[in-house]
């Protein structure tokens, strides 16, 4: 089945919205955030751990899968879900965050772009059709459009051409669109113009896809920029269609666009932070490697119930962080996860009691004052 979007309900005083979103694999609330398994996994962590952070749509990437394993292997395994023994329902990215993040400007055509494999340095043409054969083989349950994703800043010409590139590449890319069992997604650019954002979802609604994403976010931009840009998209989009935010994972980014009409969020933040000994509180993200926590035998953060929180103290994960082991990377990585997890638990019940805009200015107090 496609994924569908219902409305449930609508803070009277803000754009934030309560809704359910229907997938092969069960029905979702959101605001959602959903973790990041680039490459078939979230990093050090398994399936099962995934589903009892109570996370529901987890994200990975076409552009790391086509390098390796090469999607004939997924295929072949049964796809992604089977691939990786998730049953859950699975988003794939297409590619175009690749496009900002690896791609040379002169290697952009009409085409599709141009990238080195970073493996054994072998040129490769990612087109959108190309992204979209792969995407219908990794057999997601959603598949995202192949778009230019534009750094900030940038010309106003240049986000011109870009913009209607996109739309090139979305009707392209739709039309070659070939598993029925998935759905498709359209991304809206435009960068910080709303004159562009607009136009661009017009055009997108034209071609009518299952939800729609806004990209060309977190790509250099100030935050109140970036609150501009989501508005500049979410005051056209449709309503009875689910509205995702690419890569943004930052709690405050969650709740500011909560309040912008936003309803899914991924990041590759959360495991990235535990990796380097960050863990995020209610009070703010805090450094396990500092010295105070040696012998500190509280838990990472009261009242979290997550797995690394009910059972050890940060006084062991420090000495984990401080060990270079595996094990406090993990810790901190599951409850990282749940931490953004509880954090849209929290909004959709300040959503449904119509008090997100006193929410945020709690979160903002609570999360900016002095980390306890």
């Amino acid at each position: 089945m496609k994924v569908q979007y219902e409305l449930t309900h609508k803070d009277s005083r803000c754009d934030a919205r309560l809704g359910l979103i229907h997938t092969n694999y069960g029905t979702f609330e959101t605001p959602m955030f959903m973790p990041v398994g680039t490459q078939a996994t979230v990093k050090t962590l398994s399936p099962e751990e995934i589903k009892e952070m109570h996370a529901g749509i987890i994200l990975a990437n076409t552009y790391h899968l086509w390098l390796r394993p090469g999607e004939d292997v997924i295929d072949e395994a049964g796809g992604l879900h089977k691939f990786m023994n998730y049953d859950g329902p699975i988003l794939t990215d297409s590619g175009g965050f690749q496009v900002f993040s690896l791609a040379r400007p002169k290697d952009i055509t009409e085409e599709g772009v141009k990238f080195k494999n970073f493996l054994n340095g072998d040129s490769l043409m990612l087109t959108p059709e190309k992204s979209i054969e792969i995407q219908n083989k990794l057999d997601s349950d959603i598949a995202m459009s192949f778009d230019e994703c534009v750094g900030f800043p940038h010309t106003r010409k240049y986000v011109e051409d870009s913009v209607e590139r996109t739309l090139r590449w979305a009707k392209r890319g739709k039309d070659v669109f070939n598993n029925e069992r998935q759905s498709l997604f359209g991304i809206v650019q435009g960068g910080e113009y709303e004159d562009l954002r607009k136009h661009c979802v017009e055009e997108l609604v034209k071609l009518d896809f299952d939800g729609y994403s806004i990209g060309g976010t977190s790509v250099g931009e100030p935050k109140d920029v970036q609150y501009q840009m989501v508005e500049y998209a979410t005051k056209y989009l449709p309503k009875d269609k689910v509205r995702y935010l690419m890569g943004v994972g930052d709690p405050i980014d969650i709740v500011e666009n909560v309040i912008r009409g936003v309803d899914i969020f991924d990041c590759v933040s959360p495991t990235r932070l535990a990796r380097h000994g960050h863990a995020l509180t209610k009070y703010g993200k805090i450094n396990i490697k500092n010295a105070k926590y040696k012998k500190d035998f509280t838990p990472i953060e009261d009242g979290c119930d997550c797995y690394a929180c009910k059972h050890y103290t940060k006084a062991y994960v420090h000495h984990l962080i401080q060990c270079d082991e595996t094990f406090g990377a993990r810790l901190l990585s599951i409850h990282n996860i749940r931490y953004l997890v509880r954090l849209t638990e929290e909004i959709r019940i300040a959503i449904k009691e119509d008090r997100m805009l006193e929410f945020r200015e709690q979160f903002i107090k609570d999360y900016y004052g002095e980390n306890k």
